[in-house]
């Protein structure tokens, strides 16, 4: 199975309002294994100002991305990377299909079903109810080192977001089952039938047992 963390930053809340997508990072994952080797990482023109308030999150200003593409530009390559089928995981998922589709609606692409996204904050809050499920509260309850992360980043946030996942899924052991190992990382073990063996007590050491029970105890109660 396919599975594409992925994260988004923006200009600010809403779409529908003028705002647009600014960083898009995207990590592969396949049979629960990271490939963090294949990822597909672009900056985007917005086309727009960025507020004072969204640049104090993720550190992205206007001047920083006027020379970099348009959405556009890099709509092909994103859609190349998450593929027809490819399952997109992301913390808040809503947020970030809200955007996306956006950006692939106003470019004259289809949208993208809602049916490809996981959440990871559902999960979480089903998993933790009532307790803070942010990606940092998450590191922070899975002992997961986030420690480099000091800005909103998509692709970093995307990488974090992977190790979170799986331990929300499959948990940090996962590795270790035996059971699913195959081929060559297998070990082939002949497994063999012995013939049952008994071990008869014989009478001096059935006299010397009861005699040991017997003056062992005081007043024992499997003697009365």
């Amino acid at each position: 199975m396919r599975e594409i963390l992925f994260d988004t930053e923006t200009t600010g809340f809403d779409p529908f309002s003028g705002d647009r997508v600014i960083e898009i990072g995207c990590v592969e994952m396949i049979n629960k294994v990271l490939h963090k080797d294949s990822t597909f990482h672009v900056y985007i023109n917005p086309e727009r100002d960025v507020p004072a308030a969204a640049v104090e999150v993720h550190g992205l200003t206007g001047d920083f991305l006027a020379d970099k593409p348009v959405f556009t530009d890099v709509v092909d390559g994103f859609l190349d990377f998450v593929g027809d089928d490819g399952i997109l995981v992301a913390h808040n998922a809503e947020f970030d299909m809200k955007f996306i589709n956006f950006e692939l609606e106003k470019a004259g692409y289809p949208v993208l079903g809602s049916d490809r996204f996981v959440d990871t904050l559902a999960i979480a809050r089903t998993k933790y109810p009532g307790q803070p499920n942010s990606l940092d509260a998450l590191c922070r309850r899975l002992e997961i080192d986030n420690s480099h992360r000091s800005l909103h980043g998509a692709l970093l946030d995307a990488e974090i977001l992977a190790e979170v996942y799986l331990e929300l899924t499959v948990g940090r052991q996962a590795g270790l089952d035996l059971s699913l190992m195959t081929g060559a990382g297998a070990i082939d073990v002949e497994r063999k039938s012995w013939p049952k063996r008994s071990f008869p007590v014989s009478d001096s050491e059935r006299a010397a047992h009861d005699a040991f029970v017997r003056n062992s105890v005081e007043n024992a109660v499997w003697l009365k």
